[in-house]
């Protein structure tokens, strides 16, 4: 069979994608990569035939940073490379519309890789879950919308849905982590699938973890990965960062990733770095502190590392609370120790709810700029969840039990009969 792996470009996706291609060029599979020029020597590096989607006038069109804006050439690119690649079945990432829609217009199988937790509407259940930041109903329906916007602007408005009302999921959708962050009584989707961590990542060049222990190592202080996301527009996490690593007994090896703008103060203990892979940071590492997204959040349970969460946008919010409410992450305020003068101090949390927002006694003593991280340092029980929830989820080999499901979904997602609706309106 020959698959043509064409998720978005960027490393929390396109690395998932390529542990599934893996596993399934192991099997004796032609697998070929489709996105922007930087991930050539990823896929090089994994072993996979590569191409440029910029030779089919797709230059942003595998970027994260654009998704919403350029479906219409990640369309016409994938429509390419599918047909000279002769590709029997896609495998694309959440949040690649263009991808969807040539998998219908060439009637290809199509599965999905997606993140930690699943970002939709439930089939069932879930009423009660707590929303930090946008609902599922509205994350569905703007899905859907630009969905349906680049379905027009590709000239398909005309024809049937191959999917219907639910073609998010295409022929199947691959959630990363565990049914133990989803909500509680919640059923998911038809074709939607736990595989577990899809763990993969380029390798460092000799030397390189050997250079960031050494420097690490200049001080005593226990260290803290961070690894930065977008901001979405809201506020910067360095303020709490500075406020955090300076003059604390932590010290931070800080991962940019997708943040712009680093802002360490002059005496913060934080050493900056942008690596292609984060597994042996994290192993330096004891607590880890993100933004919340499947990357940061998945390399730290599968080691057993505690989380701290400050989420923004995105996925960010909906993550976070699934951690939380699993009981393997602390959520940061991104808000002072100690609200300046004059200013009212924050609500406190919800009972139950783990969280590392400042104090709102007003007469208390000056905390420690460090004392979020001793908590969650010292929180055993914490610990010890993380590290029950990352062995249940080391044990899973995603890898294979994804490749079960492409090989699966190509034998059953056969053409339609011809009086279907989709059929009848389907391309000739």
């Amino acid at each position: 069979m020959k698959i043509l792996l064409c998720p978005l470009s960027d490393g929390g996706y396109l690395y998932p994608a390529i542990a599934v291609g893996r596993a399934l060029q192991g099997r004796g599979h032609r697998v070929t990569v489709l996105g922007r020029s930087g991930a050539g020597p990823v896929a090089a590096e994994a072993g996979m035939a590569f191409v440029p989607a910029q030779e089919y006038g797709g230059r942003r069109a595998f970027s994260a940073t654009w998704w919403g804006e350029t479906g219409l050439a990640q369309y016409r690119a994938t429509l390419r490379a599918a047909r000279e690649t002769g590709a029997d079945l896609l495998v694309t990432s959440v949040l690649c519309n263009g991808a969807l829609l040539a998998a219908e217009t060439l009637d290809l199988p199509v599965v999905v890789v997606g993140l930690t937790v699943h970002l939709w509407d439930y089939r069932a259940g879930g009423a009660g879950e707590p929303h930090l930041g946008r609902t599922r109903r509205s994350r569905t329906l703007e899905c859907l919308r630009l969905l349906a916007e680049t379905r027009e602007a590709a000239g398909l408005g005309g024809r049937a849905r191959r999917w219907a009302d639910d073609p998010l999921p295409g022929d199947a959708l691959l959630l990363r982590g565990d049914p133990a962050l989803e909500y509680p009584g919640a059923s998911l989707p038809d074709r939607v699938h736990h595989v577990g961590p899809l763990p993969w990542e380029p390798a460092p060049e000799p030397g390189e973890v050997e250079a960031v222990r050494e420097r690490l190592a200049r001080s005593a202080k226990p260290v803290v990965y961070v690894h930065l996301g977008r901001f979405f527009g809201g506020r910067s996490l360095w303020p709490r960062l500075n406020e955090l690593f300076t003059g604390g007994r932590f010290q931070a090896v800080v991962e940019q990733g997708r943040s712009t703008d680093p802002r360490p103060a002059p005496d913060a203990d934080v050493l900056l770095v942008r690596k292609p892979w984060m597994g042996p940071l994290v192993d330096l590492a004891g607590p880890v502190l993100a933004n919340g997204t499947s990357a940061p959040v998945l390399a730290a349970l599968v080691r057993g590392r505690p989380l701290v969460l400050s989420p923004n946008g995105s996925e960010q919010p909906l993550l976070t609370g699934a951690c939380v409410r699993a009981g393997v992450a602390a959520r940061l305020s991104n808000s002072p120790a100690r609200p300046p003068s004059g200013t009212a101090s924050p609500a406190a949390p919800r009972s139950g709810a783990a969280s590392l927002a400042p104090p709102s006694d007003p007469d208390r003593p000056a905390a420690s700029p460090s004392e979020p991280l001793e908590r969650v340092w010292h929180d055993g029980g914490l610990r010890s969840r993380a590290r029950a929830l990352g062995e249940r989820l080391a044990a899973v080999d995603g890898p294979a039990r994804a490749a079960d499901i492409v090989e699966r979904v190509a034998r059953v997602s056969v053409t339609p009969k011809e009086d279907h609706e989709y059929a009848i309106s389907r391309p000739r």
